[in-house]
């Protein structure tokens, strides 16, 4: 149930909501472990944690009175409880939680001439909402390069390869040891939206994992985007053998990646 109505009173207690971004490291492996092992070891990652700015979760109350909200633009208490079907002292409520979150801020309403007293407030949300409303940049986005022909299709994913390979390789080249390349790769993914963790498996086989696809609408319509992204992280280290051993376009539920370090013959 969405919220009260006004002849049965306030609405249940809304849940607390962290106003904080959440930290999500990036999962490495120090390397082997001593002795039996069942699998690779994964540890905390050295050094400052990733910070991926994200909205706090909301019940369905709070997310109908944000939508009210991105309605009007701009609305006052009354005309939100009126809006919603509920009380006044409810939608108060809900405000006050949201508004802790970050998600919807208040300002004063212009003053009607003549009119004394303490100015009325208006509420809106914030930019800090805006991942919580609907998105369509993938649908956007394969509309656009369908109207591409397809020897276009593939340059326009060979340039973003390749930007991304020259930006890689100026990261990669601050560290000598192979271990500290694929750790910054997977660094790398992991800024770029991928979720992407390491793992050391053996001396010389890694293990990196994307648990989230950035492009994935875009990918599941265009084999090109899951082409580039594998002739990236090969170029980005060219001294290694690069298998792709789990798909999420073919139904896994990662991309990963084994990384075996190329030995000299």
């Amino acid at each position: 149930m969405v919220a009260a109505s006004k002849s049965h009173g306030t609405p249940a207690s809304p849940a607390s909501l962290p106003s904080t971004p959440r930290e999500v490291p990036v999962a490495v492996a120090k390397g082997p472990a001593k002795g039996p092992s069942t699998g690779p070891a994964k540890v905390p990652a050295k050094g400052p944690a990733i910070v991926v700015a994200s909205p706090p979760a909301v019940t369905e109350a709070q997310r109908a009175v944000l939508y009210a909200i991105r309605r009007r633009g701009e609305i006052t208490v009354e005309q939100l409880a009126e809006s919603l079907g509920m009380t006044v002292s409810g939608v108060r409520q809900h405000l006050a939680t949201l508004t802790d979150a970050g998600l919807v801020a208040s300002a004063d309403a212009p003053r009607p001439a003549g009119r004394k007293g303490r100015p009325e407030k208006t509420h809106h949300v914030t930019a800090a909402a805006d991942p919580l409303f609907p998105k369509a940049y993938g649908e956007l986005t394969n509309q656009l390069l369908g109207y591409l022909p397809d020897d276009a299709l593939a340059s326009v994913f060979a340039h973003r390869r390749d930007d991304r390979i020259a930006a890689a390789r100026t990261r990669m080249e601050r560290h000598r040891g192979f271990a500290g390349r694929v750790r910054e790769l997977a660094t790398i993914l992991d800024e770029d939206g991928y979720l992407a963790s390491f793992e050391q498996v053996t001396r010389d086989t890694f293990l990196v994992t994307e648990h989230n696809c950035a492009i994935l609408t875009v990918a599941s319509k265009h084999p090109h985007a899951c082409a580039s992204e594998i002739e990236f992280i090969r170029a980005a280290l060219p001294d290694a053998d690069v298998e792709r051993v789990t798909h999420m376009v073919s139904g896994g539920h990662s991309c990963s990646y084994e990384i075996r370090r190329r030995t000299a013959r």
